[in-house]
């Protein structure tokens, strides 16, 4: 993509970022551009790997969770946004969160997110559990989870964390560990649409096998988005389930990986021998 192309999306979701209240229609955002709609449809989707409408929504979403937060009605939070219903609202946070606004208020303040920490092949291991459900899996340095705990007290920041035993989802994780099949395993994720798209995909990655970024945005329809599945691999928030470990760099090389290359290259060699055997 020329730098041109660059330029005029970064200025477009500048454009965007400042303009979530007046909720700007496609002619105004490509004509910021300096583009047709048609070019910019197809510019902003290949180099943000999501449509101009989309992005608008998510920011829309982020406004009107600041707004709810704030003991805002829905109905004063929509006129705020420049929606033109409570409705579309509603439908908004259907669609991107799977939750009504009333539920997110509900959620958002005295969630209880319970944590442990458990034994695995590639070290120590936090488990976190919101209703019964895995929203949190991370690796540690050592003993401490602190560095863990942070992370996740950054994405569920009103939650009240507190430690337990979560046997159910410990046996579980742990028969998958040994390779067996274990129990369902329900997850609980935070992610834009873009990510949670791009950790479906990583589910989707057989045990031994790697794909390159670059593969994984193919995959996706998205083959100009390579940056942005990098940016959303490294931000997936439960370990091993979602192998963000078999992606690796285009040139073959191992790559990086948020809990330790080493840790990434165990992993692997464990996979490829489960697989030759």
């Amino acid at each position: 993509m020329s730098e041109s192309d660059f330029a005029r999306c970064a200025r477009a979701i500048r454009f965007l970022c400042e303009s979530v209240q007046e909720q700007p229609r496609l002619a105004e955002v490509a004509a910021r551009a300096g583009v047709s709609e048609f070019h910019f449809q197809r510019m902003f989707q290949q180099w943000a790997g999501i449509s101009p409408k989309r992005f608008l929504q998510y920011l829309t979403l982020q406004e009107a969770k600041g707004l709810l937060m704030e003991s805002r009605s829905l109905l004063e939070a929509s006129l705020e946004l420049g929606l033109s219903s409570p409705s579309r609202l509603h439908d908004l946070f259907l669609s991107l969160e799977c939750m009504t606004p009333g539920q997110f208020k509900e959620r958002a303040r005295g969630v209880q997110v319970g944590w442990t920490v458990v034994p695995t092949p590639f070290g120590p291991a936090l488990l976190a559990a919101l209703d019964g459900r895995l929203c949190g899996l991370s690796f540690l340095e050592g003993e401490d989870p602190g560095p863990a705990l942070e992370e996740l007290r950054a994405r569920w920041p009103l939650a009240e964390f507190r430690r337990e035993e979560l046997a159910p989802l410990a046996e579980a994780l742990g028969a998958r560990f040994r390779g067996e099949p274990g129990r369902p395993l329900s997850l609980m994720l935070q992610g834009s649409p873009f990510q949670l798209r791009v950790w479906e995909a990583l589910l989707a990655i057989p045990e031994g096998r790697v794909l390159s970024y670059g593969d994984l945005a193919r995959t996706l329809g998205e083959p100009g988005a390579s940056r942005a599945v990098g940016a959303a691999v490294g931000r997936n928030p439960i370990a091993w389930l979602i192998p963000c470990h078999r992606i690796i760099q285009g040139s073959g090389a191992l790559g990086g990986y948020h809990w330790g290359a080493g840790r990434k290259r165990v992993i692997l060699a464990l996979e490829r021998a489960r697989i030759s055997a």
